[in-house]
């Protein structure tokens, strides 16, 4: 039934359904993962940051905010502590001495590759535990999963 009381097709409440589980369980899925990191007490937010860094490379702090999807005082803060903790650098850009560009160290590597390698290594964990056919599920799954997010 829809909230207006009229009758809602089954195959839409079969699709709201399946939103709903698939949502539930990428979430659970992204939470457990995620607890799989080099260093416990960096925030997802402070990693995404290195990720994003290490992904493509020294970006403006604005140009971090807006990947990030945050504020330039957020991002700064975040910035911050990372540079505090030495995991990113600040140094003028090349082509326009006004703008600040922040890059990875060498630490801010370590820590992106090590937290990939424990990530990988828990979903190889799980993975294994599955019969063929689920593995073979799952590929299919991350494929549909990454044509939906290039949408």
């Amino acid at each position: 039934m829809s909230s207006h009381g009229t009758p809602t097709p089954p195959e839409i409440d079969d699709l709201s359904a399946a939103a709903s589980d698939l949502r539930i369980a990428t979430f659970r899925f992204a939470r457990r993962l995620r607890t799989q990191r080099a260093i416990d007490s960096m925030s997802d937010g402070q990693f995404a940051v290195l990720a994003a860094l290490w992904v493509h490379g020294p970006h403006t702090l604005g140009e971090l905010a807006d990947r990030e999807r945050v504020s330039a005082p957020s991002m700064n803060r975040t910035v911050n502590c990372l540079q505090d903790a030495g995991y990113v650098a600040r140094s003028a850009d090349e082509s326009d001495g006004r703008k600040v560009v922040i890059s990875l160290t060498d630490n801010g590597r370590s820590v992106v590759d090590e937290t990939a390698r424990r990530r990988d290594a828990w979903v190889e964990s799980a993975l294994a535990d599955l019969s063929p056919d689920e593995r073979e599920t799952l590929a299919r799954a991350a494929e549909i999963m990454n044509a939906m997010v290039a949408r």
